[in-house]
């Protein structure tokens, strides 16, 4: 059927009359990080019974079709006049074309391209005219008597295309589709472009939505990626369209069960063969583009995924397609001492042109190249022996190796201390954002629309969009506020939302000092509990295996077991249990299983677990907040790994031993812990030291046994003489007090809450005895003095903090027949 195809490359490549487009196609031209795998993109079959609302009009007078469109659109306009002389004048211009059809004219006057509009074929007229004209061609869209491209159709702007093709559908499949869309918990732009993507496609593929497949709907997705017509795409950023849509169709079972639940499922590529990834490099010489094919397949047994694309970009993109850019006939691995020279000079510059500070691993990974081959060509000599060549990786390239990677280490030992004294003040901001919006989205809630409240000395109004009205349940809207003082208009849920998974990203990773990935890998099934026999019950955190490819678990203080209880809580408030959804890999390229993620949102309508993308930006966000009070944010720049060093840093510093911060941070190496806390060194090496004299004079060999009965209750009772007046002290097992018992000032003291009057006595005290210290002039005491109020204040602040917040129901999943292990430091 002509016009069928959606952006296809006749229709983009030239105009078929002989007039001068005023616009020029712009294909754009994508880099696609996502290539279909799941379902194939393909524009629909023509169907065997065209969707013809107002009856067949393809060959249809003139006449007829303008008092059709005056009955059908008549009563939308001001004149009821305005559509039939727009229409009219449309077919008439039309009509100068050759063409046995309405659709023939319309290809033949070349306003199914890209940028010809109606009412270029009217120049010279008035606005009003022209704009008639404009809107006669949506409407013969929407009355199916034109079937527009893709392109011609993204060149107009219509006032309520929705309106106008959902009023002659009438047709009940879509209706519900419809209906669906305003359940979906999105802001009213984000369900209005649902409804606009369902419109477009199946206006220019000229069927029913009964005809439209997960084939035909991704095919109009890649094509509005592929020209940047996107509805609702911002500066050509390159989303895809019908994502919302895509979900609404897979909740209706309009689609079969196979296909993705979303549309981000159908497009994901997954892994790539090694052929594939060395492909994507396009070397000239077939020879060396094999050999590096078979020399990392073989490679590849040992590496996962990230590992492998490493290997690949190390090897082909920075060494061999540098060394073909040079010299485009070399043939084989011996390379001359002017192609090396190049090789090395343009290794020391990254493409944006900053200079590149890790030269070790492509070097490494050329010099295992070249050796591998000396190698292999000994046990297969009929496969390898020919392409055995000197290295250019010589023994003076890596003599510096141990300097820089000591230039490394200082780098990051800056890093983590530049980064040391703003992170209180980063947790300190997303806490009070997050408290901020909720208090002020509970006191919206708790009035009507139009009704005022007030927040901190700020007057509000709750105000609410027009689409809220149309939904079935208008009580799932979002809740909108306007500042009466300053006319913000603030959409309370959204803000309140990404304040708290701000706060909570941020206040996870520096309490347990996670990897990226770790942290998006928390699941329900991780937040454990160990009961002591004393009745004592332990929270434990139970970390996936990741980089280390080993589980651990980690004991919650009580400030990460209030960050975790409020994800928990938060997700059973809004869907009375943890969704289960599933989670994209971004290193490994594979999908999880379906997992209750603690960490997951609402994305183009679905359930999806966050990714480390999402975590960044969530970081970079709540940074940005505090660039206008605190000037070092603008040129600080938080990482997710940065909390983990400081964690480490924190945990060697603050007394624990360094081989227990090794267990709890998942390093298989100390001395991994010990680049960590760098920083510091002179404190950890002491510690360390320290640690292994005690444990090597109180604990001799012989001694490296299943404990007894009683020393099994000694180490249990420990515990229990770490409870003392203000609450109860952190300190490890065998450890004595450092601090000779001055609980105010010790780290390791966690304040119960119920102790917060017995501080205020305390406070009172010591302002006291500063007083009189100041009147007699003991500077020495008073200096003691102002830090043991610092510590205080310091401590009830944490303390108040834990009140706010009752006792929280965290709906532990029950596993049975299985114990929890406890396992690290």
């Amino acid at each position: 059927m002509p016009g069928s195809k959606v952006g296809t490359s006749a229709r983009v490549k030239g105009p078929t009359t002989g007039r001068v487009r005023r616009h020029s196609v712009e294909v754009y031209e994508r880099d696609f990080a996502f290539t279909p795998t799941a379902v194939q993109p393909a524009p629909p079959p023509p169907p065997a019974h065209p969707p013809r609302p107002l009856g067949e009009l393809s060959t249809a007078p003139t006449q007829e079709i303008a008092e059709l469109t005056g009955t059908a659109f008549g009563s939308l306009t001001r004149s009821s006049s305005r559509p039939v002389e727009g229409m009219r004048k449309l077919l008439e211009i039309l009509e100068q074309f050759p063409g046995s059809t309405w659709q023939d004219r319309w290809e033949a006057s070349g306003l199914n391209e890209r940028g010809r509009l109606a009412k270029d074929l009217y120049p010279g007229t008035s606005k009003a005219i022209m704009s008639a004209v404009n809107t006669a061609a949506g409407h013969a869209f929407a009355m199916r008597v034109i079937q527009p491209s893709l392109l011609a159709f993204r060149s107009y702007r219509f006032s309520d295309y929705v309106g106008w093709f959902r009023q002659l559908a009438q047709d009940p499949v879509l209706e519900e589709f419809f209906e669906r869309t305003l359940k979906l918990p999105m802001s009213g732009a984000s369900i209005r472009r649902a409804q606009f993507d369902m419109c477009i496609a199946l206006t220019v593929f000229g069927i029913d939505i009964a005809d439209l497949t997960p084939e035909a709907l991704l095919h109009y997705a890649m094509e509005s990626r592929k020209y940047g017509v996107t509805p609702g795409e911002v500066a050509a950023d390159g989303c895809f369209a019908a994502t919302q849509a895509w979900v609404v169709l897979s909740e209706m079972g309009h689609f079969p069960a196979s296909t993705p639940r979303t549309l981000r499922g159908a497009v994901t590529r997954g892994q790539r063969t090694v052929a594939e990834l060395v492909d994507k490099h396009q070397l000239r010489n077939q020879g060396v583009r094999d050999l590096l094919v078979d020399y990392i397949g073989r490679r590849s047994v040992e590496l996962d995924y990230s590992s492998l694309t490493g290997l690949v970009n190390n090897l082909v993109r920075l060494f061999w397609k540098v060394i073909e850019e040079f010299n485009p006939d070399q043939a084989d691995l011996r390379l001359t001492a002017e192609a090396v020279a190049h090789w090395k000079e343009k290794l020391l510059v990254n493409r944006d042109g900053t200079p590149r500070l890790h030269l070790d691993a492509p070097f490494m990974v050329v010099r295992a190249f070249y050796l591998d081959l000396h190698t292999w060509a000994v046990a297969e000599p009929e496969r390898w022996a020919q392409w055995v060549a000197p290295c250019p990786i010589r023994d003076e390239d890596l003599r510096w190796f141990h300097v820089r990677r000591r230039r490394l280490q200082e780098r990051m030992a800056n890093r983590t201390r530049e980064r040391q004294p703003l992170v209180p003040i980063l947790s300190q901001h997303v806490t009070d954002q997050w408290h901020r919006w909720r208090t002020l989205l509970e006191a919206a809630r708790a009035v009507d629309l139009g009704e005022r409240f007030t927040v901190d000395g700020v007057e509000w109004q709750r105000v609410s969009a027009k689409s809220d009205v149309k939904r079935p349940d208008p009580s799932t809207a979002a809740i909108r506020a306007v500042n009466r003082s300053t006319g913000e208009l603030v959409q309370l849920t959204h803000t309140e939302n990404q304040a708290f998974w701000q706060w909570a990203i941020v206040e996870t990773l520096r309490l347990a000092g996670l990897r990226a990935e770790e942290l998006t890998e928390l699941t329900h099934l991780s937040v454990r509990n160990y009961q002591r026999p004393n009745g004592e019950v332990v929270a434990l955190l139970v970390i996936t295996p990741s980089k280390s490819d080993r589980e651990r678990v980690i004991p919650m203080s009580a400030e990460l077991f209030h960050v975790i209880a409020q994800v928990i809580r938060r997700h059973i408030r809004a869907h009375g249990t943890l969704p289960v959804c599933t989670r994209y890999d971004l290193h490994e390229k594979v999908w999880s299983d379906p997992l209750p993620y603690l960490f997951q949102t609402v994305h183009s309508g679905a359930v999806k677990a966050m990714s480390n993308t999402t975590m960044w930006r969530m970081i970079h966000r709540a940074a940005d907040g505090l660039v206008s009070t605190d000037p070092r944010f603008a040129e600080v720049k938080f990482a997710s790994h940065d909390f983990r060093r400081l964690f480490a840093t924190e945990l060697v510093n603050n007394g624990l031993p360094i081989h227990i911060g090794a267990a709890l941070l998942g390093h298989l190496n100390i001395q991994t812990t010990r680049g960590y806390v760098a920083v510091f060194d002179d404190d950890v090496v002491r510690h360390y030291q320290e640690f292994l004299a005690r444990r090597r004079a109180q604990r001799p060999e012989s001694e490296y046994r299943k404990p007894t009965e009683t020393e099994w209750s000694e180490f249990n009772e420990h515990f229990d003489k770490r409870r003392v007046e203000l609450g109860s002290c952190g300190r490890p097992y065998g450890a004595p007090c450092t601090h000779e018992h001055a609980c105010i000032r010790c780290p390791m003291l966690s304040i119960n809450p119920k102790m917060l009057p017995r501080l205020d006595e305390l406070e009172e005290d010591l302002l006291a005895r500063r007083e009189r210290a100041v009147g007699e002039g003991r500077r020495g005491e008073i200096d003691g003095l102002d830090l043991t109020l610092t510590f205080l204040r310091s401590k009830r602040e944490q303390a108040q903090r834990f009140q706010r917040t009752g006792p929280v129901p965290l709906g532990l999943p029950v596993i049975p027949h299985q114990k929890p292990q406890v396992t690290g430091g």
